[in-house]
């Protein structure tokens, strides 16, 4: 039994049984899903089958206009507030990536979480836009329960990168559009934003894909430091020149000695944080908080080993607002010529000793700060701006100190 053909030749020659353009693919991909209710896989991907299946719950008739909601003054005002840190963090991308593109027909959209734009560059000079000129707007929701199928509503669904084109939109209205778009993520690992590329009526010329998952991360990389303002900062890489690049690990160590965060990065290197298990530093890179602070103190990267025995050259960095003072924290004295961990084993150190040595610096963490807040009547806020940490770690200090000795 022969198959069925696709498609047949206008000249009356042999027929043609596979699509050959993106386009025929997606029309086919189109006629299996929505008329003839099969699947068509390897047609399209799997994230936009995903959202034509969502979507065909949510909205119905795919042949309706999509209207979109007016942006009023207060809404704007309200849902820019929300997101200064993040527009503070990108600005000097979003201006970079502006610069790139100007040669061309695309825009750029910063939305927030919620898929609620909070960034668009200019529209292109003698660009012929009709739809981006309605839905490229601040404020505007472009997430998927409002528009459809798109890269940034996927994104907003998903929490992962990904690009749709022409008729892979849901709705036939946006059938003309080409987008890609990338997930920008905070330091507890939540979705905090989705920067997208989007051109209309033309395709891109250009890996807008690749594009702006690289700008993506540079500003999810700005985001984390920004948002990290009294915690270590390491920058490491199995290359020193990759420090300083998109491609550098990033990890945030806060006063406690606990690894609070990974970029994407930093969780290939080392692996990602475990939900409610162990995460101190050592454990996760092989170095105690103390050695840590002493490599804080050289400006180039220095070679050590994680704690998988992996090599990487690392930059530790103490970030705070108004000379945030890191040991007052971590009970670690002032040694001003201490030298960084080599990369090969530590000496072995007698039980006694480093004992004695760890009671020591506990007790006079814990002195200093019962003496500090004794000055201030007992006040933890004000008590944290003398010692110059955050209220947090000074409430996790506490709270250690009460749970190791109850009736004290």
């Amino acid at each position: 039994m022969s198959l069925p053909s696709r498609r047949s030749s206008a000249a009356g020659g042999p027929r043609q049984l596979f699509s050959r353009t993106h386009a025929e693919r997606v029309a086919l991909a189109r006629q299996q899903f929505f008329e003839e209710g099969v699947r068509p896989s390897g047609l399209v991907g799997e994230a936009v089958l995903q959202s034509w299946m969502r979507c065909t719950r949510a909205h119905g008739d795919r042949d309706r206009m999509i209207a979109f909601d007016a942006v009023t003054p207060s809404r704007l005002h309200a849902t820019l507030n929300r997101n200064r840190e993040l527009l503070d963090a990108a600005r000097a991308e979003l201006q970079s990536m502006e610069s790139s593109l100007a040669g061309t027909d695309s825009r750029v959209l910063l939305t927030d979480a919620q898929g609620v734009i909070v960034h668009v560059t200019h529209h292109p000079a003698g660009a012929q836009q009709p739809i981006l000129r309605k839905t490229a707007r601040l404020g505007v929701n472009i997430a998927e329960s409002v528009v459809g199928t798109t890269a940034p509503g996927i994104v907003t669904c998903t929490g992962q990168a990904c690009a749709v084109h022409g008729a892979e939109h849901y709705f036939d209205y946006l059938r003309e559009m080409q987008c890609a778009a990338a997930p920008i993520r905070d330091v507890h690992g939540r979705l905090a934003a989705v920067l997208d590329i989007t051109a209309e009526a033309r395709p891109f010329g250009f890996d807008a894909a690749t594009m702006v998952a690289l700008y993506a991360t540079t500003i999810e990389n700005r985001l984390l430091l920004a948002q990290s303002p009294d915690g270590l900062v390491l920058r490491f890489q199995a290359s020193p020149a990759l420090l300083a690049t998109p491609l550098e690990a990033l990890a945030g160590v806060g006063p406690d000695g606990r690894v609070d965060w990974l970029n994407a990065a930093g969780a290939r290197l080392v692996g990602r944080l475990p939900e409610g298990g162990p995460r101190d530093v050592e454990r996760v890179f092989g170095l105690e908080l103390a050695a840590l602070l002493r490599l804080g103190r050289r400006e180039a990267a220095q070679p050590v080993r994680l704690a998988s025995g992996l090599g990487v050259w690392l930059q530790v960095r103490l970030q705070g607002h108004d000379g945030v003072d890191f040991r007052h924290a971590v009970g670690v004295t002032r040694v001003e010529n201490a030298s960084p961990p080599a990369i090969e084993a530590p000496q072995p150190v007698a039980p006694e000793a480093a004992a004695g040595s760890d009671t020591t610096l506990r007790d006079h963490s814990r002195k200093l700060i019962e003496d500090t807040l004794a000055a201030h009547g007992g006040n933890i806020s004000q008590a944290a701006r003398q010692l110059r940490v955050s209220r947090g770690t000074l409430y996790r200090r506490l709270r250690g100190w009460q749970q190791e000795n109850p009736s004290g």
